[in-house]
């Protein structure tokens, strides 16, 4: 086999992120700013792509990730694509729930140190995919949170299954079910980021974290990080197909819908009045 030198990142095309090699680094940029770096089912299959090259190219030691602007590294699933694509054809969410899979498994083992740029809000999804990687600096003025029990997910594509085992099993509990805004100064007490530094000072701090990991030997950290990743892939074995198979089957679910709905027509929901409904068509004659 013809040894692999990595391609040109202007080779890909990409539409939703951007990509970069240079210095031993591959910096991704999921750049879709006007909707906050949510991801829709293209820019996870362009992340792959540019996991795997960055995964076989030689001459990159370190990946880093980020998002486009200022406001938000990444606040996970695209619920506009949700609303359109899974609300009247809940059967093809399996089909989209595999491609995250995947995507995140390509990353967690890409066999390279990984960091997380954290720019902005890191909600969701977004909050998987920086736990996905290995290191995470973060600026400042930002917050972390999930929002599945309030908006109509479930966050168990990681969020269930490494929160408890890097915060602890009662903040994991509190940051999963009530729903709150995680400032960063507390996320860094909390041993969910490495780092957190003034917005203007990012760059440097993730530059000179990046430096100290191209400064070491390339398989003993691909061997450490392997043995690292073993409580993750655990769990993640364990549970992420049940959870694929559920997260499909109930799409269609009352509560399900009107948490997405409420997302997308920016309003909020009336709880007790939803839990209401569903105690009267559930209750036994």
């Amino acid at each position: 086999m013809t040894p692999y030198t990595g391609k040109e990142p202007s080779s890909f095309d990409f539409k939703n992120i951007l990509y970069a090699k240079g210095n031993w680094r591959a910096t991704i940029t999921i750049n879709r700013p006007e909707v906050y770096n949510c991801l829709n089912l293209e820019t996870l299959q362009e992340l792959q792509a540019a996991f795997q090259d960055a995964a076989w190219d030689d001459e990159v030691a370190v990946l880093i990730i980020t998002g486009a602007g200022d406001k938000a590294f990444c606040t996970g699933a695209d619920m506009k694509e949700w609303k359109g694509e899974f609300l009247e054809t809940p059967n093809d969410f399996y089909k989209w729930m595999g491609v995250f899979m995947e995507t995140f498994e390509r990353l967690r083992n890409i066999g390279k140190p990984t960091i997380a740029r954290l720019n902005g809000m890191v909600v969701g999804g977004g909050n998987e995919l920086q736990m996905s990687c290995d290191l995470a600096v973060a600026a400042d003025d930002i917050y972390i949170g999930h929002a599945g029990t309030s908006r109509g997910s479930v966050a168990a594509a990681g969020a269930t299954q490494w929160l408890p085992l890097i915060i602890g099993d009662r903040r994991a509990r509190e940051v999963l079910l009530l729903n709150e805004k995680i400032p960063i100064k507390k996320a860094l007490e909390w041993g969910l980021v490495n780092q957190v530094v003034p917005r203007k000072k990012l760059d440097k701090a993730v530059d000179e974290m990046a430096e100290k990991l191209v400064n070491k030997l390339p398989e003993c950290t691909r061997y450490t990080k392997q043995q690292l990743n073993f409580w993750r892939d655990f769990s993640w074995s364990l549970t992420i197909g049940h959870l694929r198979d559920w997260l499909t089957v109930h799409t269609s679910a009352e509560e399900i819908k009107e948490g997405i709905n409420a997302f997308n027509e920016k309003r909020e929901i009336d709880y007790k009045a939803l839990r209401k409904r569903l105690a009267n068509t559930s209750r036994l004659e």
